[in-house]
């Protein structure tokens, strides 16, 4: 709800970002809680369609990452970022792929991720970024 969008636009979308059982068959979720089990935020991640990726590379499609409006500014985004790019890691793919909102640029490109270049713009999503990682041995 934070988003910077009109709020018709937000009361009509959000049922789409909310995950299913169905969806989550299919995605890796992770869970940040405080010690009281209270939930702070929350990162799914998907294997990466490959014409989405950078040429020749593997990944791993971060889903989603939310953490509570309350709770953001804490290193709560950072420990679930970081929980993707090892779990790419572990998987054994090239990298992490991230398709964030305007309003987040800011937040990946401060952990080190990359923007990638539009070659397509009626395919390429525009605010794409890649977090290459070393593959575990």
């Amino acid at each position: 709800m934070t988003w910077n969008l009109p709020e018709r636009v937000k009361r009509l979308t959000l049922p789409s970002y909310r995950y299913s059982e169905h969806d989550l068959e299919h995605l890796q979720v992770v869970l940040a809680e405080d010690a009281d089990r209270a939930a702070l935020g929350v990162a799914a991640w998907e294997p990466a369609s490959p014409r989405d990726l950078p040429v020749g590379k593997t990944g791993l499609l971060l889903h989603g990452l939310y953490v509570d409006p309350g709770r953001q500014r804490r290193g709560v985004g950072s420990r679930l970022l970081e929980a993707a790019v090892t779990a790419a890691r572990e998987q054994g793919v090239d990298g992490l792929l991230v398709k964030a909102r305007p309003e987040a640029e800011g937040f990946f490109r401060a952990r080190g991720l990359k923007p990638l270049p539009v070659v397509d713009p009626d395919r390429d999503y525009p605010h794409r970024f890649w977090k290459a990682v070393t593959r575990n041995q």
